[in-house]
């Protein structure tokens, strides 16, 4: 999270006035992501998470807005969109479109255990199954055309190395990405974002996936790469952690059993999560936007996890 656009304390309570979610007592600029303008706020009915939207535009913004609201209506814990009189939970503040979401309980785990990515893996596999009658559709946006688009950009920025990884990398998983074996992977929305601060615990006990600006519709077999590729190595070396992995993968299957097709390219999904995150932090590091508060996270860690993967084999008997 980030802040883009300030927003004076007076104007953010007489916007929460209007959607009648009380008077306001406290307002915070949240610290995290690049995406957007973030902050908590608190009234006298309750805690909540207003969002100013820097690069969604507003035809853009109603899949991931109703698509919270659509998971919330099954049960999955999510944050749901406030609604103001007339049911329309896309507003407008300061001149860029907003939205306001109740702020949920608990804090983020970022030293996972087992128990904790076989809650993860529980509860994705349930978003997924929940997600599958959602009517909107809009693709991945930061999925393999972006990939193809941006490389290009970034290798003047790199090393030698780098360059020839990013390369390579993106030549394997445009053949992935356009074979039969993918086409026919099951797919539908994915949070596509679901890192350690993106879900909140209660103790051991999961209490909610956060932040769905990035969701999109794609392969589910992605938005599990994309949190072995979290939840399941080691920060420092970027290795994959066995155990948490197996907690995870027979927690999701548990509910959403994985097919053939899935399990094969699963190590290569491993891979394309890695390059998506590398290329986007490796973005953000060397072409960045100017914010008051603003922390680009560092791209060196996807480069070790994807280096890790390659260097450990995953996915090359499909390339």
């Amino acid at each position: 999270m980030a802040v883009f656009t300030d927003v004076p304390f007076d104007k953010a309570a007489a916007f929460l006035r209007r959607l009648e979610l009380g008077e306001l007592r406290a307002m915070s600029a949240c610290h995290g992501g690049i995406e957007n303008t973030n902050y908590f706020v608190d009234t006298d009915r309750g805690a909540y998470v207003l969002t100013l939207f820097e690069r969604l535009t507003r035809e853009q913004l109603p899949f991931y807005l109703h698509l919270m609201q659509h998971l919330a209506d099954r049960g999955v814990p999510v944050p749901r969109p406030a609604p103001d009189a007339e049911g329309r939970i896309l507003h407008s503040l300061e001149g860029k479109p907003a939205a306001v979401v109740g702020r949920l309980r608990g804090k983020s785990e970022l030293a996972p255990d087992a128990r904790h990515c076989g809650a993860v893996g529980d509860m994705l596999a349930r978003m997924h199954l929940a997600g599958s009658d959602y009517e909107r559709h809009q693709p991945n946006l930061r999925g393999l055309q972006w990939w193809r688009e941006a490389v290009p950009v970034l290798l003047p920025y790199v090393g030698e190395h780098q360059r020839s990884l990013l390369q390579d990398e993106l030549a394997s998983q445009i053949r992935v990405g356009t074979s039969h074996g993918h086409a026919a992977l099951p797919r539908g929305p994915v949070h596509a974002d679901l890192f350690r601060d993106n879900v909140m615990f209660e103790g051991t006990c999961l209490s909610g996936f956060l932040d769905f600006y990035f969701a999109g519709c794609d392969t589910f077999l992605f938005d599990i790469g994309v949190c072995l590729n979290d939840w399941c190595v080691d920060l420092d070396t970027g290795r994959s952690d066995a155990v948490r992995e197996a907690a995870f993968l027979k927690a999701y299957e548990s509910v959403r059993p994985l097919g053939p097709e899935e399990h094969r390219l699963l190590p290569a999904l491993k891979r394309a999560a890695a390059l998506r995150f590398w290329i986007s932090r490796l973005w953000d590091h060397h072409i960045p936007r100017e914010a008051a508060v603003l922390n680009a996270h560092d791209p060196g860690h996807f480069e070790r996890v994807l280096r890790q993967r390659v260097s450990d084999g995953d996915g090359a008997d499909i390339f």
